[in-house]
Protein backbone atom coordinates (compact mmCIF):
# COMPACT_ATOMS: atom_id res chain seq x y z
CA UNK A 1 0.00 0.00 0.00
CA UNK A 2 2.56 2.53 -1.07
CA UNK A 3 0.30 4.71 -3.18
CA UNK A 4 -0.60 8.21 -2.03
CA UNK A 5 -4.28 9.20 -2.23
CA UNK A 6 -6.15 9.25 -4.44
CA UNK A 7 -4.95 6.05 -6.08
CA UNK A 8 -5.87 2.46 -6.73
CA UNK A 9 -3.94 -0.78 -6.97
CA UNK A 10 -4.39 -4.52 -7.24
CA UNK A 11 -3.13 -7.09 -4.78
CA UNK A 12 -2.52 -10.78 -5.35
CA UNK A 13 -5.02 -13.37 -4.17
CA UNK A 14 -4.89 -16.92 -5.57
CA UNK A 15 -6.82 -17.02 -8.86
CA UNK A 16 -8.85 -13.91 -8.07
CA UNK A 17 -7.91 -10.22 -7.97
CA UNK A 18 -7.71 -7.92 -4.98
CA UNK A 19 -8.88 -4.35 -5.60
CA UNK A 20 -7.82 -1.51 -3.34
CA UNK A 21 -8.74 2.14 -3.38
CA UNK A 22 -6.98 4.78 -1.31
CA UNK A 23 -8.43 8.24 -0.74
CA UNK A 24 -8.56 11.21 1.57
CA UNK A 25 -12.17 10.28 2.46
CA UNK A 26 -14.14 7.02 2.44
CA UNK A 27 -15.96 8.30 -0.67
CA UNK A 28 -12.71 8.87 -2.54
CA UNK A 29 -11.44 5.41 -1.48
CA UNK A 30 -14.67 3.86 -2.84
CA UNK A 31 -14.22 5.74 -6.14
CA UNK A 32 -10.65 4.47 -6.40
CA UNK A 33 -11.71 0.90 -5.55
CA UNK A 34 -14.18 1.12 -8.43
CA UNK A 35 -11.36 2.24 -10.74
CA UNK A 36 -9.34 -0.77 -9.57
CA UNK A 37 -12.37 -2.93 -10.45
CA UNK A 38 -12.42 -1.45 -13.96
CA UNK A 39 -8.65 -1.87 -14.24
CA UNK A 40 -9.02 -5.61 -13.61
CA UNK A 41 -10.95 -5.65 -16.89
CA UNK A 42 -9.32 -2.93 -19.01
CA UNK A 43 -7.34 0.29 -18.78
CA UNK A 44 -9.78 2.83 -17.26
CA UNK A 45 -8.18 5.57 -19.39
CA UNK A 46 -9.56 3.80 -22.49
CA UNK A 47 -13.16 4.15 -21.27
CA UNK A 48 -14.92 7.30 -22.46
CA UNK A 49 -17.35 8.99 -20.05
CA UNK A 50 -20.26 9.05 -22.51
CA UNK A 51 -23.15 7.81 -20.35
CA UNK A 52 -23.91 8.29 -16.66
CA UNK A 53 -25.48 5.56 -14.53
CA UNK A 54 -26.69 6.21 -10.98
CA UNK A 55 -26.14 3.52 -8.35
CA UNK A 56 -27.68 3.45 -4.87
CA UNK A 57 -26.77 1.10 -2.04
CA UNK A 58 -27.50 0.83 1.65
CA UNK A 59 -25.68 -1.23 4.30
CA UNK A 60 -25.11 -1.18 8.06
CA UNK A 61 -21.34 -0.57 7.81
CA UNK A 62 -18.70 0.67 5.37
CA UNK A 63 -17.34 -2.80 4.59
CA UNK A 64 -20.70 -4.17 3.48
CA UNK A 65 -21.39 -0.91 1.66
CA UNK A 66 -18.15 -1.36 -0.33
CA UNK A 67 -19.12 -4.90 -1.35
CA UNK A 68 -22.62 -3.72 -2.32
CA UNK A 69 -21.17 -0.78 -4.32
CA UNK A 70 -18.76 -2.96 -6.28
CA UNK A 71 -21.40 -5.64 -6.88
CA UNK A 72 -23.86 -3.01 -8.09
CA UNK A 73 -21.22 -1.82 -10.56
CA UNK A 74 -20.58 -5.40 -11.76
CA UNK A 75 -24.35 -5.79 -12.26
CA UNK A 76 -24.61 -2.51 -14.21
CA UNK A 77 -21.64 -3.45 -16.40
CA UNK A 78 -23.12 -6.89 -17.14
CA UNK A 79 -26.71 -5.84 -17.82
CA UNK A 80 -25.86 -2.69 -19.77
CA UNK A 81 -22.82 -4.22 -21.55
CA UNK A 82 -20.82 -1.20 -20.46
CA UNK A 83 -17.51 -0.33 -18.84
CA UNK A 84 -17.04 2.62 -16.51
CA UNK A 85 -13.94 4.77 -16.21
CA UNK A 86 -15.02 7.56 -13.85
CA UNK A 87 -16.90 7.47 -10.56
CA UNK A 88 -18.35 9.83 -7.96
CA UNK A 89 -19.58 8.66 -4.55
CA UNK A 90 -21.50 10.24 -1.67
CA UNK A 91 -21.99 8.35 1.59
CA UNK A 92 -24.31 9.43 4.38
CA UNK A 93 -25.93 7.43 7.19
CA UNK A 94 -25.18 4.03 5.65
CA UNK A 95 -26.44 5.07 2.23
CA UNK A 96 -24.30 5.40 -0.86
CA UNK A 97 -25.31 7.31 -3.95
CA UNK A 98 -22.84 7.03 -6.76
CA UNK A 99 -22.46 7.84 -10.39
CA UNK A 100 -20.50 5.85 -12.92
CA UNK A 101 -19.63 7.27 -16.31
CA UNK A 102 -18.73 5.00 -19.18
CA UNK A 103 -19.61 3.57 -22.55
CA UNK A 104 -20.66 0.33 -24.22
CA UNK A 105 -17.95 -2.31 -24.38
CA UNK A 106 -15.87 -2.14 -27.56
CA UNK A 107 -13.95 -5.43 -27.56
CA UNK A 108 -11.37 -4.18 -30.07
CA UNK A 109 -10.56 -0.99 -28.17
CA UNK A 110 -11.11 -2.10 -24.57
CA UNK A 111 -9.64 -5.63 -24.98
CA UNK A 112 -11.28 -6.94 -21.78
CA UNK A 113 -8.83 -9.18 -19.91
CA UNK A 114 -11.28 -10.91 -17.58
CA UNK A 115 -14.94 -10.93 -16.60
CA UNK A 116 -15.48 -9.87 -13.01
CA UNK A 117 -18.23 -12.00 -11.48
CA UNK A 118 -18.54 -10.09 -8.23
CA UNK A 119 -17.01 -8.64 -5.12
CA UNK A 120 -16.47 -11.07 -2.26
CA UNK A 121 -16.13 -10.68 1.50
CA UNK A 122 -12.57 -12.01 1.28
CA UNK A 123 -10.11 -9.38 2.56
CA UNK A 124 -13.06 -6.97 2.78
CA UNK A 125 -11.96 -3.89 4.73
CA UNK A 126 -12.54 -0.16 4.93
CA UNK A 127 -10.15 1.49 7.34
CA UNK A 128 -8.12 4.58 8.03
CA UNK A 129 -4.33 4.31 7.73
CA UNK A 130 -1.90 5.90 10.15
CA UNK A 131 -1.31 8.75 7.69
CA UNK A 132 -5.04 9.58 7.70
CA UNK A 133 -5.80 8.13 4.26
CA UNK A 134 -8.78 5.80 3.84
CA UNK A 135 -8.37 2.32 2.31
CA UNK A 136 -11.24 0.35 0.77
CA UNK A 137 -10.39 -3.15 -0.44
CA UNK A 138 -11.68 -6.63 -1.19
CA UNK A 139 -11.14 -9.56 -3.49
CA UNK A 140 -13.21 -9.80 -6.67
CA UNK A 141 -14.10 -13.12 -8.27
CA UNK A 142 -12.89 -13.32 -11.88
Amino acid sequence: MACAPPCWEHFEHDADVGVRGVGRTPEEAFEQAALALTAAITDPARVAARERVTVRCEAPDLELLLADWLNALVYEMATRHMLFGRYAVRIEDGRLEGEAWGEPVDRARHAPAVEVKGATYTSLAVRRRGDGAWVAECVVDV
